[in-house]
Formats: structure tokens, sequence, C-alpha cells
């Protein structure tokens, strides 16, 4: 008999996409030959996962959880194929689980996956088994943590259930006022991160490269007029005034109040609540953004399983 090395249980599970646990089980089934163990690993229905992994998938959940203290917080984005399958409530489960188990993942998506799942398998394993149970491409598609001094909010747009929908962001606040104070501020600026997308913090935050792209095409625009040197440069800088308060959180206007910006909001919450307070960083995950989404040909899909 051949023996079971964890190389062997490796090599099948690339090539079946079933869980590491399922590998060696199947292996251990069929004394270590391996395409007997394929086979076994088909029949159980466990090997559906690697017919499934070409398959987009730009629809899912993004998660968010918060430790106890509030003192650290993770965001995920799990995919599926299907809006429908994201409703799934063994999927929703999963999803639930594993944003808890992703504030220890230090935001690395392969060591979230390599995390034990609490039954025997890890994450990867426990999702690999999922696809074969729902019989639909699932992925883990990225992770990040966020950690601050005084407070980390969240805030989840289009919640289909608790804490998971289109939308997660997290948002770090540094103070020394206690995190329960600071709680209403970080969900209020949370909720304005996933309406408006900011690129950075503050305009010192900003990519420099791309503070100096934008100048360099105000500069081009500006210049066509016709206008002298130094009436081009102070309307360049202008210009990039308003640059800066679509992409830079601190200076555009607040979502709930528009004649307000997001710095002035945390000035007065200063002033209100006794403490200095810094917006030190966020993350926001959309759903499925970046990832090009196939375009369905209906009748181009019929016809081929015609073919079949």
């Amino acid at each position: 008999m051949t023996e079971i090395t964890a190389a062997l249980v490796k090599q099948l599970r690339e090539r079946t996409g079933a869980g590491m646990m399922d590998c060696k089980k199947a292996l251990t089934e069929t004394q270590a030959h391996f395409e007997a163990a394929i086979d076994w690993l088909r029949a159980k229905g466990l090997a559906a996962a690697a017919k499934k992994a070409g398959r987009t998938t730009a629809e899912g959940l993004v998660a968010v959880s918060l430790s106890p203290d509030r003192k650290t917080g993770a965001v995920l984005e799990i995919n599926s194929e299907t809006d429908f399958v994201a409703r799934n409530e063994a999927f929703c489960a999963y999803v639930k689980a594993v944003s808890a188990l992703a504030q220890n993942s230090q935001g690395d998506i392969r060591r979230l996956g390599e995390m034990p799942y609490g039954n025997g398998r890890t994450v990867a394993e426990e999702l690999a088994n999922l696809v074969a149970v729902i019989g639909e491409n699932l992925s883990l598609r990225r992770v990040a943590t966020l950690s601050a001094k005084g407070c980390v909010a969240s805030y989840t747009h289009a919640a289909q259930v608790l804490d998971m929908g289109k939308i997660g962001v997290l948002i770090g606040l540094t103070s020394d006022l206690p995190s329960e104070k600071l709680a209403t501020l970080g969900k209020q600026i949370a909720m304005h991160i996933a309406a408006n997308a900011p690129h950075a913090v503050s305009i010192e935050n900003l990519d420099p490269s791309a503070v100096e792209r934008e100048r360099a095409v105000l500069m081009e625009q500006t210049r066509s007029s016709g206008k002298p040197e130094d009436i081009v440069a102070k309307m360049v800088e202008g210009r990039l005034r308003k640059f800066y308060e679509e992409v830079v959180l601190l200076e555009q206007p607040f979502v709930m109040d528009n004649d307000r910006k997001v710095k002035q909001v945390v000035a007065e919450a200063e002033k209100e609540l006794g403490g200095r307070i810094t917006v030190s960083s966020f993350v926001r995950f959309a759903l499925g953004e970046g990832i090009e989404k196939r375009t369905a040909d209906f009748a181009a899909e019929v016809a081929a399983q015609l073919r079949t």
C-alpha cells in the first residue's frame, strides 16, 4: 500500500478541490490509490468544487465583526456566483462564523483559510465542503483588520442579516475617551464612508503621485484658457481643493449634513464629548468591486447545452 503522505493529500486536494480531511479519508478508503480516491470523492459529491472553480464569483456577502471592547475589527468578503446563494441559510451561517475568526487573521486571507473552522476542517476546507453542498462556486476573496486606541466602529450597507451586506466599513478613532462614547460618532462616519467612498483620511494621506497626476491634468486644462501662468496656478490650486473634497474623508461634506465637512463634525464631537478625537484609518469593502462580471449570453448557453 502506498504511504498516505501530506504531499499526496495536497495533490489530491489540488486535483479535486475537496477538503484536506476528505482527501485523506478518500486515500485511506482506497488504499492510497490516487485515481480511485478521485472517484471516491466524486461519488460522495466532494469533488464538485473542482468542476465549479472556474465560474465567476461576484455576488456574496461582505461581513464585519468587532471585538467586545471595540478596539479591533475585521471586514471580510466571501463571494458566490449568484445573489440567491448569498441568501442561503448555510452560506450566511458560514460567513458569520468566518467573520468572527477573521479578527485573528492579521488581514491575511491565506492565514484565514488555514484557521480551524471548529469541526475538524479548516476555513478553506469547510468552504470546499459548502461548494459541494450548495452546488455553486464560492470563494474567500479578501479580509482586512483594523485596530485603534479609542474605538473601532463599523457599518454594513444593504444588510441582509446583521453585520452582513453589500458594503462593509470599519473606521478607527484614536482617543483617550471610552469606546462607548465614541461609538455613535464612529458609526455615523462609517455610514458616510459607505456612501462617499473616500480614498484617504486626510490630504496628507493621499498618494502623492495621484495628487501630482491630478494637478498635471488640471494644469493642462486651465492653460487652454489662455490666462497668464500665475493665474493658471491659482486656478489649479482652487480646483485641487475641489478634488480633495471629492476623495479625502475629512474634507468631504458630511453625508448627514452637507453644510459641514467631516472634519467639522469631528471637531464638534470633541467639544461635546470633552476629548481629542482623531480619525486614524478606515477600510471599505464593496461587494464584487474589481471583479469582471461575465455577461450572460443566454441563447449561446442554451445552444451549448443542446450540443452536450
